[in-house]
């Protein structure tokens, strides 16, 4: 009887091992996230969560091409290494407690940056001075900080 116990294991271990050799490749398991769509605001939005509307000022003209901002964050639709001028004084991280705009508002143009970030933050060379920059549809009247609810 324990030679057969003994074929029957072997047989066993040759069957399980060719149904494991002959089963299909494995795959990688994808997993996807979505980020829903960007923010609608007039002069850009955060580049973090939550993502809020950032106010008149804080967002250089490098920021937009033919008056549409290329957004930040998960958004970003720029080049690869771009760098654009922010006013960082216009940021709640560094203590800007002003309006901000609501989604929805028109633009208007008088920027002053002064520092340059890539699309998640990080500061760095634009490559150009921000004095004086201007692009096509970024233009208006009005003054730094958007005239939207305080938060």
């Amino acid at each position: 009887m324990s030679h057969w116990k003994f074929l029957a294991r072997a047989f066993g271990g040759v069957a399980l091992s060719a149904a494991l050799l002959t089963s299909g490749p494995v795959s990688p398991a994808q997993v996807g996230v979505s980020i829903g769509v960007a923010p609608v605001c007039p002069y850009g939005y955060f580049d973090y969560a939550p993502y809020n509307c950032a106010p008149y000022g804080y967002y250089g003209p490098d920021w937009f091409v033919g008056g549409v901002f290329i957004g930040a964050g998960p958004w970003f639709h720029g080049h690869p290494g771009f760098y654009g001028h922010v006013d960082n004084r216009y940021d709640p991280r560094f203590g800007y407690h002003g309006p901000f705009p609501e989604r929805g508002e028109r633009a208007f143009n008088h920027f002053h940056g002064n520092v340059a970030i890539d699309a998640h933050g990080h500061v760095g060379n634009a490559g150009h001075d921000p004095g004086g920059e201007h692009a096509a549809g970024f233009a208006g009247h009005g003054h730094p900080g958007g005239g939207g609810r305080r938060r």
